[in-house]
């Protein structure tokens, strides 16, 4: 939780943050006098215990399930923009796929009203 709410992009970043913020420690139950298991050991545990599993999904399934109880999601428009997300496409493995057009009409009434939306909502803003 606490990598992903405020960015840290790595587990051994994470753990750094941790040994020397309080609220962290705090917040997953370590005292001043005990050391924060070395990085590695996520990883490890990781691998052995939950790869090929569904668990994550199934935690975040039901973390939005309660989040969605409190009313701290508006579930009128929920997209996501993938404009700034590096891609890690390769070519040579590409697969052609048959797509059927109800799909592709989907889409394309989907990026319509992502557009529109966003052409309403970019007035709002101030830069």
């Amino acid at each position: 939780m606490i990598q992903y709410i405020f960015g840290i992009r790595s587990m051994r970043q994470t753990i750094k943050e941790i040994q020397v913020n309080i609220a962290y420690r705090w917040y997953i139950g370590y005292g001043f006098d005990e050391q924060i298991p070395h990085f590695s050991t996520f990883g490890k545990n990781y691998k052995r215990r939950f790869e090929g599993t569904d668990i994550f999904d199934e935690i975040f399934k039901q973390i939005l399930t309660e989040v969605t109880k409190c009313s701290f999601l508006d579930e009128e428009n929920v997209f996501v923009d993938g404009t700034h997300i590096k891609a890690s496409a390769n070519n040579k493995k590409s697969i052609s796929k048959f797509v059927e057009v109800s799909a592709k009409f989907y889409e394309k009434s989907l990026q319509e009203k992502i557009s529109k939306d966003r052409e309403i909502n970019k007035k709002n803003f101030k830069f």
